[in-house]
C-alpha cells in the first residue's frame, strides 16, 4: 500500500496557488512601475494616481479570475464605527511613532527635501485643493492601501508559502516598495520615512486589516488631508 503524502497535510498553499500568487503579484507591480515611469515625463503630479488606477483595474481582474474580490483582502464596511475609529486613531499614533523614529535615522544620511514643490500649486488655490482632495481619498488612501497593503502583502506571503515568516517578509518587501515609490519627489530621506509609515500600516494590516482594512484607509486619508490642508493654508513647514 502506498503511504499518504505527508506534505499534503500541511497548511502551505499548493504549488500552483503559490505560482499564481507570484504571477499576479508581478503583474500588478509591473503595472505600477511601468505606468508611473511612462507618465512621469508628462506629469509628476498625476504619475502616481495613473499607476494606481491602472493597477487597481488589473488587480481586480486578477482577483476575479481566482474567484476572489477585494472584500476577501479586507475591504469591508465597518460593523462597529466606534471600534473603527479607535483602530484608526491607534494606527495614526503608531504611524507617527514609526515615522518619527525613522526621521532620526534618515537625518544621519540624507537631506530632507520635503515634497520638491510637487504640491506647491495648492497654496491658496481652492480648485487645486479640491482636486487634490479627490486624489487623497482615491489614489492616496483607498488605492494605496488596497494595493500596497492588501494585494502586495497577501500575494507575497502566499507566494512564499504563507505563515508568520512569510507575512514578515511580505511586510518588509511591501514597506520597501512603498518607500521607493515616493523617492522620485521626496528623495531617499522621504523614501525611508514613507517606508516606515508603510511598515506601520502593514503591521496593523497583518493584525486586523485582513478582516477590515477601513481603519488603515481612514488613517492614511486623514494624514494626507491634514498635509494638503496645511499646504492650502500656507502653513507647511
Amino acid at each position: 500500500m502506498p503511504q499518504p503524502d505527508k506534505k499534503a497535510s500541511t497548511n502551505s498553499p499548493p504549488s500552483y496557488t503559490r505560482v499564481t500568487a507570484l504571477r499576479d503579484l508581478l503583474l500588478v507591480v509591473t503595472v505600477l512601475v511601468i505606468v508611473k515611469q511612462s507618465v512621469l515625463p508628462i506629469s509628476q503630479l498625476y504619475a502616481g494616481p495613473a499607476s494606481t488606477v491602472s493597477a487597481m483595474i488589473v488587480g481586480t481582474v486578477l482577483l476575479r479570475r481566482r474567484g476572489l474580490a477585494w472584500t476577501d483582502l479586507g475591504l469591508r464596511w465597518p460593523e462597529s464605527w466606534s471600534k473603527t475609529l479607535g483602530l484608526t486613531l491607534l494606527t495614526m499614533a503608531f504611524f507617527l511613532v514609526c515615522t518619527q523614529l525613522m526621521v532620526l535615522v534618515a537625518d544621519l544620511f540624507f537631506e530632507d527635501i520635503g515634497t520638491s514643490d510637487r504640491f506647491s500649486h495648492i497654496e491658496g488655490n481652492l480648485p487645486a485643493y479640491l482636486l487634490i482632495m479627490v486624489l487623497v481619498w482615491t489614489h492616496g488612501s483607498f488605492f494605496e492601501e488596497l494595493l500596497f497593503r492588501a494585494f502586495v502583502i497577501n500575494h507575497t506571503s502566499e507566494a512564499l508559502g504563507g505563515g508568520l515568516r512569510s507575512d514578515i517578509v511580505a511586510l518588509i518587501i511591501s514597506s520597501a516598495f512603498f518607500g521607493y515609490r515616493h523617492a522620485y519627489y521626496q528623495g531617499w530621506h522621504g523614501a525611508l520615512v514613507t517606508g516606515a509609515g508603510g511598515f506601520a500600516f502593514g503591521v496593523f494590516y497583518l493584525w486586523f486589516g485582513r478582516r477590515n482594512i477601513m481603519p488603515l484607509i481612514f488613517a492614511h486619508g486623514a494624514f494626507n488631508t491634514l498635509g494638503q490642508t496645511f499646504r492650502y493654508l500656507g502653513i507647511e513647514d
